[in-house]
């Protein structure tokens, strides 16, 4: 026990001069920098998508789902679908409400979406996301969506 008190005593006594070193190799002291803000380099996920891109994939995502059927929307025939389904899926539409998909549905999409831009979405977010909108807002603020 009287020793370890005496080393404790000891090392808190004991100062070493420590040197630290700038990128540049050489000693702080005569880095012309000395004495400035330390500057550090890190990493960082600079090519973040802009909402305008994230818009197009998340409503293209929906619109090539295939439970979403133009025809169940109200579409007259196979030329008009196409017509039908830029109409009705919009950054505004729910899921449910406005597409008629049922949860299983809501829960392939978000697996698409993951996929699409190749992120993970917790089980806790993902139960969140029930329409095109806040889809789009979850994964422009993702700093990890590309």
């Amino acid at each position: 026990m009287a020793a370890a008190a005496w080393r404790s005593a000891i090392l808190r006594r004991i100062r070493v001069p420590v040197e630290t070193f700038s990128q540049s190799g050489m000693p702080a002291w005569t880095h012309p920098l000395r004495g400035a803000a330390a500057v550090r380099f890190m990493s960082s996920h600079d090519d973040h998508l802009d909402k305008t891109e994230v818009i197009d994939r998340v409503l293209s995502v929906v619109k090539s789902y295939p439970g979403v059927d133009p025809s169940k929307m109200g579409g007259l025939n196979s030329l008009m679908d196409s017509f039908v389904l830029d109409e009705q899926v919009t950054p505004d539409c729910h899921f449910q409400k406005d597409l008629g998909l049922d949860s299983l549905d809501t829960v392939e999409i978000v697996l698409a979406l993951e996929e699409e831009f190749k992120l993970e979405i917790p089980d806790k977010e993902a139960d969140k996301i029930d329409s095109c909108g806040i889809a789009i807002e979850y994964i422009s603020a993702h700093p990890m969506a590309g």
